[in-house]
């Protein structure tokens, strides 16, 4: 009886576990020139679609390595899932429509990239935020 108690809280976590994930959020430099972003014009950056602001302010992005935080951050953002994305991206270079986002080794790595450029856009788990950044939109 207590197996069976044990192997149902297990389920039962393991079936919470997506909703306790830790936030991804789009970051900048907390000094840097861009301060506000709308999800559309980051679905529309991260997918190529664009390279500046609505304010013509020229944009330069930045990715993760592969893992959990990327395709959390690209599938909340755009619907899209690992599979699609590499897809998607490979079109585009392709055609030489676009270049995807510059990839970071590391958070740490990448918070250093935003320190130097003023208008580097970048993700991070929102457990990696340090008084570095300026958060521009919280993804669910």
């Amino acid at each position: 009886m207590q197996a069976l108690a044990r192997v149902l809280l297990v389920l039962a976590l393991l079936a919470l576990a997506p909703w306790v994930q830790a936030e991804t959020v789009i970051v900048t430099a907390r000094t840097g020139a861009i301060t506000t972003l709308d999800r559309q014009e980051a679905e529309r950056l991260y997918l190529g679609r664009t390279a500046t602001l609505a304010d013509g302010t020229p944009v330069t992005l930045a990715d993760l390595p592969p893992g959990n935080v990327r395709d959390d951050f690209y599938l909340s953002l755009t619907g899209k899932n690992p599979l699609q994305i590499r897809t998607y991206w490979s079109r585009i270079v392709f055609t030489g429509r676009a270049l995807p986002p510059k990839e970071a080794d590391s958070p740490k790595q990448l918070r250093g990239w935003l320190a130097a450029n003023p208008n580097m856009i970048g993700y991070l788990s929102d457990s990696e935020i340090d008084d570095s950044v300026r958060v521009l939109l919280r993804l669910r």
